[in-house]
């Protein structure tokens, strides 16, 4: 068999195992955006039951056949005592309404993303937290690209939170490979990763490496990931994600 046939077979491998990804995430191609379900996946910590303050990361399949290939991302907040999330994202559409995208918002953090079911990629919980959300608000605010959005290779949804989180030394989330956006990079083509454990070298979000701690070392070719983390024991793929025996 040459490399080409190789190739091939390799890619239909990754395909297969990303539409599975994304069905089981609760992806629905054919969905209609009008009725698809916004409801709490229950897995967000309650206010009324924990006090302290938190700030989390959530990443759900991208709405679409984008949902095979990505996953949308965004951030929540709560101070202590306080009743209510505050949830802040980039959503796409708002663009076309003349809005801002960056859209900050108190809601249940947990919410479906157009029927596909949210993980949390980072849970913080303390005292120390009240600065950190300081932190994650200047940051929202200095968002360059507030009234940008482009699917691919962005800025969006994942730009959005990695710039945060590459503005906010408390935030080190280690986003998942299939969070394409995350590489581009809003000044310059060297950057911190947003883990804040390394370094990487991004053209437009086209191409680029990472090196570093908690991700790893990554290859980014035309916004897709492919990379080892061996710190998990990782393999990480276009559309599929992580790969790993340490994997619950």
């Amino acid at each position: 068999m040459s490399w080409k046939k190789y190739a091939l077979a390799g890619l239909s491998m990754i395909m297969v195992v990303s539409v599975v990804n994304a069905w089981r995430d609760g992806h629905a191609l054919a969905a209609d955006w009008r009725t698809a379900s916004h409801e709490p996946a229950g897995i967000a910590p309650d206010p009324a039951t924990n006090p302290e303050p938190i700030v989390q990361v959530y990443a759900a399949r991208a709405f679409s056949w984008r949902g095979y290939f990505g996953v949308h991302t965004w951030i929540a907040s709560k101070r202590r005592d306080a009743d209510s999330f505050v949830v802040y994202e980039v959503i796409g559409w708002r663009k076309y309404r003349d809005l801002p995208v960056v859209a900050v918002t108190e809601k249940e953090p947990d919410q479906r993303w157009f029927g596909a079911m949210p993980t949390i990629l980072m849970d913080l919980r303390g005292d120390g937290l009240e600065a950190v959300i300081d932190d994650i608000e200047i940051a929202v605010a200095a968002y360059p690209h507030a009234n940008e959005y482009t699917v691919w290779p962005g800025p969006n949804s994942n730009t959005f939170v990695a710039f945060v989180a590459r503005n906010v030394a408390g935030l080190p989330v280690d986003l998942p490979p299939t969070a394409i956006g995350k590489d581009y990079l809003s000044n310059g083509v060297v950057a911190a990763t947003p883990s804040g454990s390394g370094y990487q070298l991004s053209f437009m979000g086209l191409l680029g490496v990472m090196a570093a701690v908690e991700e790893g070392v990554e290859l980014n070719l035309l916004g897709l990931t492919f990379g080892i983390d061996p710190m998990d024991l990782a393999v990480k793929l276009p559309g599929v994600g992580r790969l790993s025996p340490l994997s619950d």
